[in-house]
């Protein structure tokens, strides 16, 4: 099958994956501790697992980065978080508001799930563009 075409596929693939790993840790923290700040920690766990992964994910079937050596590895991985930083921006915020927003106890989730997809479409661009610098040839 064409790149053009299985790239978009298998992102969208990852950031399923990626998602249900969020979700997941997120599910479990709120299983292990409910009191104060419960939602906050939640999606900092959640977080930071699905980052772990989907940078993996990324690194190796997206980009086809294969680090020069441990110090190019970390500066890949900090420059990705911080493209993070401003998608986890989308995401915890529309996690936070549906919580807020709907009486539904699990509205955060879809919140998350709305969030999430709209964040990992800008970090495509976000980490093509200024972590892993796709030449233009290989635009999608």
């Amino acid at each position: 099958m064409d790149y053009l075409l299985m790239l978009p596929i298998k992102y969208i693939f990852f950031a399923i994956i990626a998602i249900l790993i969020n979700l997941l840790f997120q599910y479990l923290s709120f299983k292990l501790y409910m009191g104060f700040g419960s939602l906050y920690i939640a999606m900092f766990v959640g977080t930071l697992t699905g980052l772990i992964a989907k940078y993996i994910l990324d690194k190796k079937y997206i980009f086809y980065h294969h680090p020069s050596g441990k110090a190019d590895e970390v500066k890949k991985f900090i420059l990705y978080s911080i493209m993070g930083i401003i998608t986890t921006g989308i995401f915890w915020g529309t996690e936070v508001a549906f919580d807020l927003i709907f009486s539904y106890p699990n509205a955060k989730y879809l919140g998350a799930i709305i969030g999430l997809s709209i964040g990992y479409i800008i970090k495509y661009f976000l980490d093509r563009k200024y972590v892993f610098i796709v030449q233009k040839e290989m635009e999608v």
